[in-house]
């Protein structure tokens, strides 16, 4: 299926969505946190799309928002997208799981929740992943700072 066949599927599901295929090969999706979990569930369970893996889920630092970038793939179907999404506050970032949507996703949210501070809402075991219960702040943010252990040019 091509990039513009699944935006033309997956655009008549819900009119907030934002594509754009970028410079990579993949289409892209933009979508707003409130209708995150709904698209992804539909994306996995949708005949034309069947979406079944989760291969990377990464927190992102864009300055003014905090996110997730998520690189889904159908097995059966052999197309790949990238969902894109932002939290609506940046000092409290809260986002919904899809843990139970596809199992990889607990470690990958627990290592954003770790490095970036995203909550994910209904996620079964929300607790830092590399860094010790007592750690402050969250070292992949642009802003954080740590006077200890960076190295300042």
């Amino acid at each position: 299926m091509t990039n513009q066949e699944l935006q033309q599927i997956i655009g008549s599901w819900q009119p907030e969505l934002e594509f754009t295929e970028e410079e990579s090969q993949f289409l892209n999706i933009q979508v707003p946190a409130k209708h995150l979990h709904n698209l992804m569930a539909r994306l996995k369970s949708d005949p034309e799309t069947q979406f079944d893996y989760l291969f990377c889920l990464s927190g992102v630092d864009w300055g003014e928002k905090l996110g997730i970038v998520y690189h889904l793939e159908s097995t059966t179907k052999r197309h790949i997208v990238v969902v894109k999404v932002t939290a609506e506050e940046r000092e409290t970032p809260v986002l919904d799981s899809v843990y139970d949507i596809w199992a990889t996703a607990e470690f990958h949210e627990r290592e954003v929740f770790d490095f970036f501070g995203i909550k994910f809402i209904n996620h079964p075991n929300l607790k830092r992943l590399f860094l010790t219960e007592d750690w402050i702040g969250y070292p992949l943010r642009k802003d954080y700072e740590d006077e200890t252990n960076m190295i300042l040019y």
